[in-house]
């Protein structure tokens, strides 16, 4: 797998998508869909907030990467931009792991099923930034796997390590995965998250009240 992209190509990468995506409709998500190995269907801890809007632009955030203030990746970010595309994106019927734009999620993951998609969703948005999961690009469907592949390929930040960075992924356990939008001066975590209460939506958390696993550095 190459390394981080340049900033000119993940810049024309965005730009693709931006044009290629449809923004999302507006829909109110279903009940909560029960809790499976792989994946959940909500956030596995009570965010702060969810909100409407991140508290830091893409385009700032682009800016950070370039001029080393940050430690997002361009590649990351791109992951990021892809998900904004997405938010508000829910299942239909409530509940049933399913609906076109799920479905499309799967395609980024070889022999995925219908099932929790929160995997499917990172490994969709990734593979939308040039930056496919897996060591031949496979995706994964399965939140365990994602991070395992993660520590064989010197990606998985322990959280008690290191800390996390807009692009990165964000794991709980074998649960859980979520993309990391913006992180706050004092620590305050923003992501977007496939499969929470039955969406794709923004959560925020607390200084320390992620209880994440750990992080995987996408670039």
């Amino acid at each position: 797998m190459t390394g981080a992209m340049s900033l000119e190509s993940t810049l024309a990468r965005i730009s693709a998508i931006e044009v290629a995506l449809t923004p999302p409709q507006t829909s109110t998500g279903g009940v909560g869909a029960t809790q499976s190995t792989g994946s959940s269907a909500s956030s596995p801890s009570s965010p702060v907030s969810s909100t409407s809007g991140s508290s830091t632009s893409f385009s700032r955030l682009l800016n950070q990467a370039a001029l080393g203030s940050s430690t997002a990746s361009t590649a990351g970010l791109g992951a990021v931009e892809a998900a904004r595309t997405q938010i508000g994106q829910a299942e239909f019927p409530p509940g049933s792991n399913e609906s076109p734009r799920i479905a499309e999620y799967r395609s980024a993951v070889q022999g995925a099923v219908v099932g929790p998609w929160c995997a499917d969703f990172a490994s969709w948005c990734a593979a939308q930034a040039g930056i496919p999961l897996g060591e031949n690009g496979e995706g994964f469907q399965s939140v365990g796997a994602l991070w395992e592949w993660a520590e064989r390929s010197g990606r998985a930040i322990p959280a008690s390590e290191g800390s996390p960075a807009p692009g990165d992924l964000i794991v709980w356990g074998s649960e859980h995965v979520g993309i990391i939008e913006s992180v706050d001066p004092d620590g305050t975590i923003h992501t977007i998250e496939g499969n929470s209460s039955d969406e794709v939506a923004q959560r925020t958390y607390g200084p320390g009240e992620s209880g994440a696993t750990g992080f995987v550095r996408l670039g």
